[in-house]
C-alpha cells in the first residue's frame, strides 16, 4: 500500500506475540505508555508492546507537510501498515492518543481486537468546549513541591491531584522527560487544525472489548464527556476513578493495572 505520509514514527519494542499499539498523548512522548503499561504486561507474557512517538513529539520529527491532526493518523496509519500489516492488533491511547486511537478503529474496526482508552479526549476536542471539574489537589505535599526546582514544581503541580516522592518520581521519567522532548513550533502548527476530518465515532459501533478509564479530579479532559461515548462502544467497561487526574495510571497504579488485566482478560477470552 503506498505510504500516506513521508515520516517514519520512532518506536520502541517490548516483547513478542500478540500485538500491542500504545499512542501517547499531546506533548509527551513514549515514555508515557511504556512507563503505565510494562508493569501491566511484566506477569503476562505473549505480547508484543509497540510505543511510537507521534509526529513532533518524542524523537519523530514533523516536516512541514504534517501540518493537522489528519496528518498524524495517516502517520499512524503508515506505521500500523509498516509494523503489523494486515495483523490484528490491540489499542491503548492515552489523552489526545485515544482521539487518534478511536479514529484508528474507525478506519481498521476488523483488525482491531480491543480498544483502552486512558483520560482520553472526549466528544468535545478543545479544551474550551469540555466540561472538567475544577483543579482540586487531594493529596498536597507542599514541601515536596519546595524540594525541586521552579518548573518541574509548575508542572508537575498543574496536574498532580496525589502528590508523593513516588507520583513525582514518574512524572519526571515519563511525562515531563517527553515535554522537555516535544517539538513546540511543529506542535503549534498542527494543533491549528486539530480536529480530524471525520467524527471517529461516525461510523459503526465498536463492538469488541473496550475499557473507557477516567480520573474524577481530571481537569484536563474531565469524565462526562467520555460517558457519552459509551453508545458507540456496547462492550466498553466505563470507569471514574476517585483520587485521579489527568495521570490516573500514576496516582492509582494499582486500579489501572487490574482494570487493564481485566480488558486483556475479555480480549484474550474472544480472540
Amino acid at each position: 500500500m503506498p505510504r500516506r505520509t513521508s515520516v517514519a514514527l520512532n518506536v520502541v519494542e517490548r516483547g513478542a506475540g500478540t500485538p500491542v499499539l500504545a499512542l501517547h498523548g499531546w506533548t509527551p512522548d513514549h515514555r508515557l505508555m511504556l512507563g503505565c503499561l510494562e508493569p501491566v504486561f511484566a506477569t503476562r507474557p505473549g505480547y508484543r508492546r509497540l510505543y511510537p512517538d507521534l509526529p513532533a513529539m518524542g524523537a519523530t520529527p514533523a516536516p512541514p507537510s504534517i501540518a493537522s491532526s489528519d496528518d498524524l493518523l495517516d502517520a499512524v496509519l503508515d506505521f500500523v501498515d509498516d509494523s503489523l500489516g494486515d495483523q490484528p492488533f490491540l489499542l491503548v491511547g492515552q489523552s489526545y492518543g485515544g482521539y487518534l486511537a478511536r479514529a484508528l478503529v474507525r478506519s481498521r474496526p476488523e483488525q482491531v481486537l480491543g480498544l483502552a482508552l486512558v483520560c482520553p479526549a472526549g466528544t468535545a476536542l478543545e479544551p474550551a468546549d469540555r466540561r472538567v471539574p475544577e483543579r482540586q489537589v487531594l493529596r498536597p505535599d507542599p514541601e515536596l513541591l519546595a524540594s525541586v526546582d521552579a518548573r518541574t514544581a509548575e508542572e508537575f503541580a498543574d496536574m498532580a491531584v496525589v502528590q508523593t516522592p513516588e507520583t513525582l518520581r514518574r512524572f519526571r521519567e515519563e511525562v515531563l522527560a517527553g515535554l522537555d522532548a516535544a517539538d513546540t513550533e511543529s506542535m503549534a502548527r498542527i494543533r491549528q487544525r486539530w480536529t480530524l476530518s471525520e467524527d471517529p465515532e461516525g461510523g459503526a459501533p465498536f463492538p469488541r472489548p473496550t475499557l473507557i478509564l477516567t480520573g474524577r479530579q481530571d481537569h484536563a479532559t474531565g469524565y462526562l464527556e467520555q460517558f457519552d461515548l459509551l453508545p458507540h462502544y456496547p462492550r466498553a467497561s466505563f470507569a471514574v476513578l476517585d483520587v485521579a487526574g489527568h495521570n490516573l495510571q500514576i496516582e492509582q497504579p494499582a486500579l489501572f493495572g487490574a482494570l487493564l488485566g481485566e480488558w486483556l482478560d475479555r480480549v484474550a477470552a474472544e480472540a
